[in-house]
């Protein structure tokens, strides 16, 4: 059972991601214990993970914040082994390096930052890139077909479905266009501009194309320290 000062922050965390998402990264409590997290990451353009979905788990302690939480991953990623627990400084592994000042977006954006890095730790495969992509294309199928996946995200597998109904409805559409005198969807589409807000891919809000260059920024400065540390 969290104690009070666990349940307070925890709570404040979970506002805090709400009212401010981080790119790439969604996580909210269990509805029934707030010490069991939920979090799906989303893979980064330009990178193995593109368009792949990655759901995973933080086990909190009672305690916390002054102790790290364990830190699995469970769809296949080619980077980590399925539920297992991840060695990192920001982990239960490593409670000597833990830092009560890092929240639960903390946690996850050093774990984001080190599934991009090719560094290797205790629970982590070194899976060719081909691999990786591979198994991004079968991620969003392998999330559908898991049951904690659609109960937690049940939005996404919404999105999922949606996406794959227009697709299919794009392939009937197509083959009907090809007979002659069949009639023309009329489809309007609008250009993005560069100063336009992109909404961000997994519907958390929008965000600013300046904003993920200082995020990735950061992120990067966040990976070397977690990397330094878990080698010390």
């Amino acid at each position: 059972m969290a104690t009070r000062t666990a349940h307070k922050r925890l709570t404040k965390e979970y506002l805090a991601i709400e009212s401010s998402p981080t790119p790439f990264i969604e996580a909210h409590p269990s509805d029934s214990n707030i010490l069991e997290w939920y979090y799906v990451i989303t893979g980064a353009p330009d990178t193995p993970y593109a368009g792949g979905e990655y759901m995973g788990t933080l086990l909190f302690p009672p305690d916390y914040p002054f102790q790290p939480p364990s830190i699995r991953m469970i769809t296949p990623s080619g980077r980590f082994k399925p539920n297992t627990r991840l060695c990192l400084s920001i982990s239960d592994f490593h409670p000597d390096t833990w830092n009560p000042g890092w929240s639960v977006a903390t946690i996850l954006v050093g774990l984001l930052s080190f599934m991009n890095s090719e560094e290797a730790t205790t629970g982590s495969l070194m899976s060719s890139e081909r691999v990786r992509k591979d198994y991004a294309a079968k991620s969003v199928a392998w999330n559908r077909s898991f049951p904690k996946f659609c109960e937690e995200f049940p939005h996404l597998v919404a999105r999922a479905r949606t996406l794959e109904e227009a697709s299919n409805g794009t392939a009937s559409a197509a083959e009907t266009s090809s007979t002659p005198g069949a009639a023309q969807p009329c489809v309007t589409t609008q250009p993005v501009h560069a100063t336009q807000r992109i909404p961000d891919s997994r519907g958390l809000g929008d965000v600013q194309p300046q904003s993920r260059y200082y995020l990735w920024a950061a992120v990067a400065v966040f990976v070397g320290a977690v990397v330094w540390v878990s080698h010390n």
